[in-house]
């Protein structure tokens, strides 16, 4: 078996409870499919119906209505069915369906995904508006904007219009014009790792954080400045590192003290602790203490959301 990189691993307990880390090291693993119900085609009892009559059994998610996890199939036979290629249902991590959530986006009302592709919180979004208002992804790379457009209309997205740019710039187009912006930033992906598959960490490195770091910096202040006065953005990743989460945080609200503050996060998870306000020789804002931390476990990948709003 692939052992995880030994930076990553001194720098966990300092970042996990003593009493969870064992669990926590036996959570960089695989993890069991999971997928929502897209409501812009079907529902939930269809779904649900047509998955028994396959022999396919899933277990439902307590927090989100339109969640499941299989149980008895591979992920290959849920995507060889009539339900997927059909766009009915969509495959997607339990953590990665959160910052669509935390945002909550209502119908009518002006979003952006400022690094969409695949799309899959694009999707989501879109669902939860019941396809109105009008959301702007937009994504760097011409490729996965492709992967991203191909999603849109398998899943039968219709207020979607799609931008490739860098999501540092993107302010200058759209200056205080969204209600909600969604930052679900790229990252070192550590919340991802799996001990037993070197693909999954090759490329990671503390310098590799640190680059990220300023990248995701930009990123937020991009969505902070596109942002209507009294509207919300929430910044996401799938990693651990404090370098890219509470430190980004503490970041833009240096940058922009009379603009931003941070909001609680409630969620209905056992595996989540508030963000950290120390790491290394650096102190953080108390407001950081807001934002929440994801815990790997046997469903979920590490994540962090942070929830900001900015001011009137």
């Amino acid at each position: 078996m692939s052992a995880l990189p030994p930076d990553f691993i001194a720098r966990l307990p300092r970042l996990v409870p003593a009493d969870q880390l064992d669990a926590v090291l036996r959570a960089f693993t695989r993890r069991p499919t999971t997928f929502r119900v897209n409501t812009l085609k079907t529902t939930r009892d269809a779904v649900l119906a047509e998955l028994t009559a396959r022999a396919f059994q899933v277990e439902p998610v307590s927090w989100y209505a339109d969640a499941f996890i299989l149980r008895n199939k591979s992920k290959r036979e849920l995507m060889e069915t009539p339900l997927y290629t059909r766009g009915e249902i969509y495959v997607q991590s339990l953590s990665s369906m959160l910052p669509p959530l935390v945002l909550a986006p209502q119908p009518g009302e002006k979003v952006c995904d400022l690094t969409a592709a695949p799309g899959s919180k694009t999707t989501q979004m879109a669902a939860l508006m019941n396809n109105t208002g009008e959301i702007v992804a937009n994504d760097r790379s011409k490729i996965r904007l492709g992967k991203l457009v191909a999603n849109l209309k398998l899943q039968g997205v219709k207020n979607v219009r799609t931008r490739l740019s860098n999501g540092e710039d993107l302010w200058k187009k759209f200056l205080e014009y969204f209600d909600r912006v969604l930052v679900d930033a790229p990252c070192s992906l550590e919340g991802r790792f799996e001990a037993g598959n070197a693909k999954s960490f090759g490329d990671w490195s503390l310098r590799k954080v640190e680059f990220l770091s300023a990248i995701q910096c930009h990123l937020l202040r991009s969505a902070v400045t596109m942002t209507k006065p009294g509207g919300v953005i929430v910044y996401s990743t799938c990693t651990l590192s404090p370098e890219e989460n509470e430190r980004v945080i503490d970041w833009i609200l240096q940058k922009e003290p009379d603009r931003v503050h941070v909001e609680p996060i409630e969620l209905p998870l056992e595996n989540v602790l508030p963000g950290i306000t120390h790491w290394e020789q650096q102190e953080f804002s108390e407001q950081v203490r807001h934002t929440v931390r994801v815990l790997p476990s046997e469903l979920m990948e590490g994540f962090f959301l942070a929830r900001l709003r900015k001011h009137g």
